[in-house]
């Protein structure tokens, strides 16, 4: 029978999640995990909320019925409430379908669109931006336009476009340009249509298709080798129906192709390298992203420095790569499957010729922040900072000090520091203890000087 915690497991496995990195994020024991899984243990509705949270499961109303319905086959416990009677009617399937009420109950838990927070990406805001964001309207009182110079996943853009007038983002990398374009640009869109495309995609069958750039190159070494040849034929297909799309729909369908495809990556959560070990199949089903225009918004695909001279905002939000990890080697397989240029690819992890990399994850870090700071024409100015500065990695230490960036920030002005314990997201062995996200606050003063 299919229980709960079968679910639960099927849902991680998904994700890729490790039961250690579950626990470590909800606070329940490796080993309790494991017997709620396996069905020795009835998981508690705190900690099925606990896990539906990790597992970005908006509504857990679904797991709760399921861990309801549990309780009714186990027990026999019918109460007369319409809750009950759900969880009844889910009981009554499990008994009906068996192995296949799976199947059914992930149709049903994943109908709904992918929302822009569940990328996997290293540095997301997505678990600190309501504080961020607090934090920034208390202390820039009637700010109404905002400027989001590295804005990474998005997630901070996202929410600043429910909070003030008109956004401006900014990021160098080709692939978070279109997710950013078909998340939140401007444009019409015909979601019957793009709908319809979908489930051509979904109705193909590996087998019947020949190799391709994607295929041959990451097939078998960053994706399972028939999803590879999938997502290498969904790619081109879409540059082949890019005259009959409007700019947005091209626009959504690589960005519901990059983000469904996402959790397949046989990888720690960026393309550094791959896995070497043999990747267990998982089905591809292209879920459309949570796709919505706004009039108030600018996006941009520049150089960071270059872009601080040329616009004017109430706020600027500054969250730069501060080690020397470059992004657009990090998510060079995307960067590729966005330009689908098809480049000569180099070296055991895969990657094209350098393009796009950043100053900040230099020698000369220091000095393009202070050069960004003091060309903002801004009131305020938002700087977010970690606190893995004192990791024994050497690719993990950050190239700008957080003296260097106290030093430069209060030269422009007076600047409060606020603090959040956060947990951090890591992929390698270095630890770091009592780990805490920085964010500064300066309200600009031009009296003030270098």
């Amino acid at each position: 029978m299919v229980t709960l915690g079968y679910i639960l497991r099927h849902i991680r496995e998904e994700k890729r999640l490790p039961l250690q990195q579950v626990s470590d994020a909800t606070g329940i024991d490796v080993a309790l995990l494991s017997k709620i899984e396996t069905g020795k243990r009835m998981a508690s509705t705190g900690q099925v909320l606990q896990l539906a949270r990790v597992y970005d499961i908006e509504d857990a109303t679904t797991l709760l019925v399921q861990r309801q319905s549990d309780e009714i086959v186990c027990n026999l416990n019918q109460a007369d409430t319409d809750f009950a009677m759900q969880s009844l009617r889910a009981a009554e399937a499990k008994v009906a379908y068996g192995s296949q009420y799976l199947s059914l109950f992930m149709d049903a838990l994943y109908a709904r669109p992918i929302a822009l927070e569940s990328r996997r990406y290293i540095g997301s805001k997505a678990k600190l931006i309501d504080w961020i964001m607090t934090t920034i309207k208390r202390e820039a009182a009637g700010a109404r336009t905002f400027f989001d110079v590295f804005a990474g996943t998005g997630v901070v853009t996202k929410a600043a476009l429910k909070t003030f007038d008109f956004v401006f983002t900014n990021d160098f990398l080709h692939s978070n340009n279109v997710i950013y374009k078909a998340f939140f640009g401007d444009g019409d869109f015909d979601e019957t249509k793009i709908g319809e495309i979908l489930d051509y995609y979904n109705s193909i069958e590996a087998e019947a298709l020949p190799e391709n750039y994607f295929s041959i190159n990451y097939g078998g070494k960053y994706f399972e080798h028939s999803i590879a040849k999938r997502v290498g034929y969904i790619r081109q297909d879409i540059e082949d129906r890019k005259q009959t799309l409007t700019d947005k729909e091209y626009c959504i369908l690589i960005a519901t192709l990059i983000y469904n495809i996402d959790r397949l990556a046989n990888t720690v959560g960026h393309f550094d390298a791959y896995i070497k070990k043999p990747i267990k199949y998982q089905p591809l089903r292209l879920r459309m992203i949570e796709a919505e225009a706004y009039d108030n918004i600018e996006i941009f695909k520049q150089d960071a420095n270059v872009l601080a001279g040329e616009l004017n905002a109430d706020v600027a939000y500054i969250d730069p790569p501060y080690n020397s990890r470059q992004y657009c080697r990090f998510y060079h397989v995307y960067e590729t499957l966005v330009k689908w240029d098809m480049p000569e690819l180099f070296g055991v992890a895969l990657k094209p010729a350098p393009e796009n990399m950043s100053r900040y994850c230099t020698s000369h870090a220091v000095e393009a922040f202070e050069d960004m700071i003091f060309n903002l024409d801004v009131r305020y100015i938002a700087v977010s900072y970690n606190n893995t500065y004192n990791t024994k990695s050497s690719s993990s230490e950050n190239k700008i000090s957080l003296e260097q960036i106290k030093s430069i920030l209060g030269r422009r002005g007076p600047t409060r520091t606020y603090e959040c314990s956060h947990k951090y997201f890591n992929a390698g062995k270095t630890k770091f203890d009592n780990h805490k996200e920085l964010l500064f606050i300066t309200a600009v003063d031009e009296t003030y000087r270098r």
